[in-house]
């Protein structure tokens, strides 16, 4: 990926980040239009919205197609890189209902999280590419922890896999599922951290990748059973 920030790109850069973006969208909603979805564990959502808080999503960035493409219109706010990648990213996913935050874990991360706290504290959602916005790929990173913990609200962990897909020659290996593909969706119970000691944060990082291994080994596998 770029590392320009945002406020550094060209009107250049600009205009063909909105042209990705507007050719982009209308694509990803129409090949997500064939999808037949499965879902187990969407009680752990439903469980936090009912509790009054507001869930903090937690998955791998090589999930953010079909991510996007289930949890669009609840309002979530994610954060996106400040650079020509963010820009058209960002783009694409507002046109879903999601709120953007700019920045990342090597330029913009304590602004956006300053954002996250606000929006979370009045009624938006969250969410985070736990591994992004470079890697490495499968390791997860402390910033949905250490909001959580700075929040009180609930980290809700969640795998997206298909049946059949293509991959991505990128850092991430992003899955994008092929038309009329099986896409299941795994989705675990909340984490609650109860503070931000960095003891705390790097146990329930810890804690945060071993489900996400569980929750990817049960969507795959709920990929291949035969619906009931």
């Amino acid at each position: 990926m770029s590392d320009e920030p945002s406020t550094a790109l060209t009107l250049r850069q600009r205009r063909k980040a909105a042209a990705i973006s507007a050719l982009g969208a209308p694509i990803v909603r129409a090949l997500g239009a064939t999808y037949r979805w499965r879902v187990e564990g969407l009680e752990h959502y439903d469980a936090i919205v009912a509790s009054g808080k507001q869930p903090i999503f937690a998955f791998w960035h090589g999930r953010i197609l079909s991510a996007t493409l289930f949890w669009k219109d609840r309002g979530i706010v994610v954060i996106t890189s400040q650079n020509f990648d963010g820009e058209w990213i960002a783009g694409i996913i507002e046109r879903f209902g999601y709120g953007t935050a700019r920045g990342s874990t090597s330029r913009g991360g304590a602004r956006a999280l300053v954002q996250l706290r606000k929006e979370l504290s009045s009624g938006r959602p969250a969410a985070f590419t736990i591994d992004g916005p470079r890697g490495p790929a499968r390791v997860a990173q402390a910033g949905a922890v250490f909001l959580a913990g700075a929040t009180g609200h609930p980290i809700l962990p969640f795998h997206i896999e298909a049946d059949r897909f293509w991959t991505m020659k990128s850092w991430d290996r992003t899955q994008v599922p092929k038309p009329r593909s099986r896409v299941s969706v795994a989705v675990g119970p909340s984490i609650d951290v109860p503070d931000t000691l960095d003891g705390t944060v790097e146990e329930k990082r810890h804690e945060l990748e071993r489900t996400l291994r569980v929750l990817e080994a049960r969507a795959t596998s709920m990929t291949h059973e035969p619906r009931p």
